[in-house]
């Protein structure tokens, strides 16, 4: 395998997981623009339209442009492209996040959905904004390695909705559609994302030489 396909291989996997939640927000703006009902109807998106329009256009950019980020290629050899990507991707993000708290905290769903993520949306939200600006403190400190880290948690916490497309799936299909049961197959999307984003972030992270070792590498 070539190293260009190689590299482009974790981009175009995450652009393919970003594509439910991509088209789903589309079709949503199609609604609000239009004034049809592709999408199930929600009165209180169409009452109070931009926080909505905010989330799903900062959603876009964020996970298509953001899964760029993760080639290795093109960010080695377009450095300067890269920062000025990075720079957008990290204002999407905080559009993100931010719209997510406003929407958790307005437009909540009842009943026991509402009880199970209403709090964990809050936390999530929160902490998106969070890593984003620690990410950029990083790189402000040209601390390389720890912005990478920040934001990989960033976008694991942010592309949560093409992993919830399957955990809804495949999990409502074995268990069920319960409030509780969809509730708790939403937060596992959080769960398995970041599992996955802290196994990428110790897999790539360079391993300390002991003194020991570093001796016996010497001729």
């Amino acid at each position: 395998m070539s190293d260009v396909t190689s590299t482009w291989r974790l981009p175009i996997a995450l652009v393919a997981l970003a594509t439910i939640p991509v088209i789903a927000g589309s079709l949503r703006l199609i609604d609000l623009a239009t004034g049809s009902t592709v999408m199930p109807l929600n009165p209180r998106f169409s009452a109070t339209p931009l926080p909505v329009v905010i989330h799903i256009l900062s959603a876009m950019v964020f996970a298509l442009l953001g899964a760029l980020q993760f080639s290795t290629r093109l960010r080695r050899r377009h450095r300067a492209w890269h920062r000025r990507a990075g720079r957008i991707v990290m204002v999407a993000g905080l559009g993100v996040g931010l719209s997510a708290l406003w929407l958790n905290q307005f437009f909540p769903r009842a009943g026991a959905t509402r009880e199970l993520l209403y709090p964990v949306r809050a936390v999530f939200g929160m902490a998106m904004l969070v890593v984003i600006a620690l990410g950029f403190l990083a790189a402000r400190r040209r601390d390389f390695a720890n912005h990478r880290a920040w934001m990989i948690r960033s976008y694991a916490i942010g592309l949560v909705a093409g992993t919830q497309a399957f955990t809804l799936g495949v999990g409502g299909a074995i268990f069920g559609h319960g409030r509780v049961t969809t509730a708790l197959l939403l937060v596992a999307a959080w769960a398995i994302n970041l599992t996955v984003a802290e196994w990428a972030i110790r897999r790539r992270r360079p391993r300390r030489t002991t003194p020991a070792s570093a001796q016996m590498a010497m001729p």
